[in-house]
């Protein structure tokens, strides 16, 4: 193999060179710092609320409002037409129509590919979907709530401008270049680290994380866990680029940009919303959260919390800024840029606390050749710079010091922020129950793996429906009656099939929202299922992500047939019936629910008097098949159709196979005397008594380190002109770029 390593202080002075105001690099994923703040004089970074007084951000409200009497109003009519087919007259809805949220839950690439798959099918502008009577759905949401694997697809088709589904994940031959789930997200060029793509992958991603703890921000694993999202889901990676820094692989691009997308500008698209959980200051369990720490949300214009012991939210465009008491630390220097849309999105999908064994030094979950990779990356950033923790986001606490009688971290200068699934709620609920957003109808797209074939059971919606009932009791809504136990949603087959859960509040107006709950299931047809993977599973090869996507399109559009294998045709009218049903409830008289939509309850409404039956819900195969198998499963298919014709050769295979052991044998013995990495601990004999880094001034924030004699091999990079068109990938970024190491 030729020498792939550079000396790392190559690395260094090629981050101290100031970049060119018209180039993108990969290191601007560093944030900006000592940028002049606002005048605190007249302006204030938090805004503090209370949980009987919220208050949303005011572009956030003009944002949904300006849409809800514009685009959604005409996306509802296209939706419904007159209303005669559910057996209402539109015209009587059309000050009224009802306020939806889309949640899409956490669960890595089977849940991105799951609310994709869902997403497609909710589209007008699919045709199947249009057809089908769904498509339509998507278009009136005015929220999307994304959790760790939902954030990826989320944060994906915002910094592609809203494209169809299939133009997102598969690519379209122009602007987008597709998901690429069949490169390995953290060893793309294969499981040898140290092959020479590889290095240059990793080379680029630690050039970027070095170059944001040169600024003084503490970095942790989920930075190149966040810069490897950003390779797949973000816009300036192609194959042909994937190994070389023609572009800076969406390092400069930050979610509160958001609102300069054109979808944005024209009202197309919902309002994004991000869930991440907090670990308390001075916890280092390893274990799933209570419920009680404090939930986060993240949108284009703020960092905030509805949870009452917090009650106050952050401008986003200056997170990453020390404040005490809302002013900052270092007097008027602020920090801008902190929020970039791989960070965000990999904050939200840090789950390394709970998986990461310091110990014996492997991520439990991740095969070994995934874990492995992690932890030789980690290794490397650690020998170059200094973490607060390496397990967390680390997020500078723009609420020190504030309601110190309720705030558990108000004495604490950093946030611990973690996977948003840490306290047991895997779906995003949260933000779209907060009382102030006034939610009408919440669709779940559950692709939650729950038991051991990896589908949900209930275990995220029972979780959130006691934390709303107790500690959320005076901030938001209450969740509509569920089964109250994983056994009943099994029992019952709700988690089989769409339900509609709330469809008969007893209180005007109604004391919860609909849920519409659209689960990760069997094919209703008794087909082979293929959606449910693992959450840890990082490669999917793209045949079973067509396949993937299309099953659950399928059974998005479908709903089911009581006591048979065949889509219900009246499942689109029925989900317009629950989509529309709380307009009636703001009529004054109230309009009664028409026979109709009266009929599609009596199939798809969960009654706790009355429940349903999993027994309605014959011939679904819950066992996972591989639709593209590996190893012994093709090779038994290939020997049974050739075998007479290799016979004769048998001997020699065998003959050939010995010598290839014995070669694979020595060479095995040679990588694996390669990849004896040390453990990650060791590299932190740096931290003081106390455990902490050594810190300089500047609000506290952890240090560069002496770095030891490491070298990474960083891709060529070219100069490429610096413009924020989310459309995204510009056609200046295509193959003629590429560097002459690319494959």
């Amino acid at each position: 193999m030729p020498t792939v390593f550079v000396l790392l202080a190559l690395a260094g002075a090629a981050l101290a060179q100031e970049p060119l105001p018209s180039q993108e690099n990969v290191t601007d994923y560093a944030p900006s710092v000592n940028v002049e703040c606002p005048d605190f004089s007249t302006t204030s970074l938090i805004r503090e609320f209370t949980p009987q007084n919220q208050s949303l951000h005011p572009s956030e409200v003009e944002y949904v409002e300006s849409r809800l009497n514009t685009t959604v109003k005409a996306a509802w009519n296209d939706w419904l037409g007159d209303g005669s087919v559910l057996g209402y007259n539109l015209s009587a809805f059309q000050d009224v129509f009802p306020k939806v949220g889309l949640a899409i839950p956490g669960g890595g690439l089977r849940a991105a590919q799951y609310g994709a798959g869902c997403l497609s099918g909710l589209d007008s502008r699919n045709e199947s979907s249009k057809a089908a009577g769904t498509g339509g759905l998507l278009q009136v949401a005015s929220y999307l709530s994304g959790l760790s694997g939902g954030s990826w697809v989320t944060g994906s088709l915002f910094f592609n401008d809203w494209p169809t589904i299939s133009d997102l994940v598969y690519g379209n031959d122009g602007n987008l270049t597709g998901w690429k789930l069949d490169l390995p997200f953290v060893s793309p060029d294969g499981d040898d680290v140290f092959s020479t793509n590889n290095q240059y992958f990793y080379g680029s991603i630690l050039w970027s994380v070095i170059a944001k703890a040169q600024a003084g921000i503490d970095t942790s694993i989920t930075d190149p866990w966040a810069r490897a999202i950003s390779y797949h889901f973000l816009n300036q990676t192609s194959r042909d680029n994937f190994f070389n820094n023609d572009t800076a692989h969406g390092a400069g691009q930050l979610w509160s940009d958001i609102p300069q997308i054109p979808a944005w500008q024209q009202k197309l698209t919902p309002f994004p919303l991000l869930v991440t959980d907090s670990r308390p200051a001075g916890d280092n369990s390893t274990t799933a959260l209570p419920p009680g720490p404090i939930v986060y949300e993240i949108t284009p214009f703020e960092f905030a919390s509805y949870d009452p012991n917090l009650s106050a939210g952050m401008n986003l465009s200056y997170a990453g800024t020390h404040l005490t008491n809302g002013k900052a630390d270092n007097g008027s220097a602020c920090v801008k840029g902190f929020d970039q849309a791989g960070f965000m999105m990999g904050t939200s999908a840090s789950l390394f606390n709970q998986i990461f064994d310091f110990a014996r030094n492997t991520l439990q979950g991740f095969d070994s050749d995934d874990s492995n990779t992690l932890i030789y990356i980690l290794q490397r950033q650690l020998r170059s710079v200094s973490t607060r923790s390496d397990d967390v986001a680390n997020w500078p606490n723009p609420f020190s010091g504030l309601k110190p009688d309720t705030f558990e971290d108000s004495d604490s200068n950093w946030l611990s922020l973690i996977d948003g699934a840490s306290n047991g709620e895997n779906v995003p609920y949260g933000p779209l129950f907060v009382q102030s957003r006034a939610l009408d109808v919440i669709v779940t797209l559950e692709g939650s793996a729950d038991d051991t074939n990896n589908w949900p059971n209930g275990t995220g919606p029972i979780a959130t429906q006691s934390r709303l009932s107790t500690i959320l009791l005076s901030s938001h809504q209450q969740f509509p009656p569920i089964p109250q136990t994983a056994a009943d949603w099994v029992s019952t087959g709700v988690r089989q099939r769409a339900t509609f859960f709330g469809c008969n509040p007893i209180q005007t107006p109604p004391e919860y929202p609909m849920v519409i709950y659209l689960p990760n299931a069997p094919p209703i047809t008794g087909d082979n299922p293929v959606t449910n993977t693992g959450t840890f599973d990082l490669t999917y090869p793209l045949l079973h992500t067509q396949l993937f996507l299309d099953q659950v399109h399928f059974n998005t559009i479908s709903g089911f047939t009581p006591n048979a294998n065949t889509p219900d045709p009246n499942f689109g009218i029925c989900l317009q019936c629950a989509a529309v049903d709380r307009a009636r409830t703001k009529i004054t008289p109230a309009v009664a629910r028409s026979s109709m939509c009266s009929q599609c309850f009596q199939q798809y409404c969960y009654d706790p008097e009355n429940p349903p039956s999993q027994s309605e819900l014959p011939n679904r195969k819950l066992v996972f098949v591989d639709p593209t198998p590996q190893g012994l499963t093709k090779v038994e298919g290939f020997l049974g159709t050739n075998k007479f014709k290799l016979l004769g050769g048998v001997i020699g295979l065998v003959l050939f196979i010995a010598l290839l052991c014995g070669g694979l044998f020595w060479w095995k013995k040679r990588r694996d005397k390669k990849m004896q990495y040390s453990q990650v601990h060791d590299f932190h004999d740096d931290r003081d008594t106390a455990g902490l880094w050594p810190r300089q001034s500047m609000g506290g924030a952890a240090r560069y380190s002496d770095y030891h004699a490491e070298a990474y091999e960083l891709p060529p990079a070219h100069p490429v002109e610096r413009s924020y068109e989310p459309s995204f990938v510009a056609e200046s970024f295509v193959a003629d770029n590429r560097g002459p190491h690319s494959p």
